[in-house]
């Protein structure tokens, strides 16, 4: 069981995968955010379309759900939700959103320990951070 996860952001977009049998989490690519939930939606369901046509398929999207320290909403919360819910429309796959809360900060400091240069470790952020996303949910699923 393929899954993929998404750290949905205003300028990027981070994209993992898991293992065919759902245990591990891969950083995959970082996808430019077009704008709009729909123009994001839109480009997202070419990228599972082509994910879902190899022989391991595709189950799942876990979509990051991003909240403040305290679990409250912020800012991103509401545009996170209306991706989930436009890529369950077009994709027609089991959408789930995964609290993100500190992804970043922990993407950012494994990344640290095997790269010097911060350009390249922010080229790659966000698809480390929807790594850990993936991986989160992949373990508490498993439970």
């Amino acid at each position: 069981m393929r899954v993929l996860a998404i750290d949905p952001g205003a300028r990027r977009l981070g994209l993992a995968l898991s293992d065919a049998s759902g245990t591990l989490a891969t950083p995959w690519q970082v996808v430019g955010s077009g704008g709009s939930i729909e123009e994001d939606a839109d480009r997202l369901a070419a990228i599972v379309t082509e994910l879902k046509a190899e022989d391991d398929g595709l189950q799942a999207i876990v979509v990051g759900l991003p909240l403040r320290l305290d679990g409250t909403p912020n800012e991103q919360t509401a545009r996170a939700r209306a991706l989930a819910a436009r890529l369950g429309t077009v994709t027609g796959l089991h959408i789930v959103l995964q609290d993100e809360r500190l992804t970043s900060r922990e993407a950012e400091q494994r990344l640290a320990l095997r790269m010097t240069d911060w350009r390249k470790r922010k080229e790659r952020l966000d698809a480390a951070a929807a790594a850990v996303i993936l991986q989160d949910y992949l373990d508490t699923r498993g439970r």
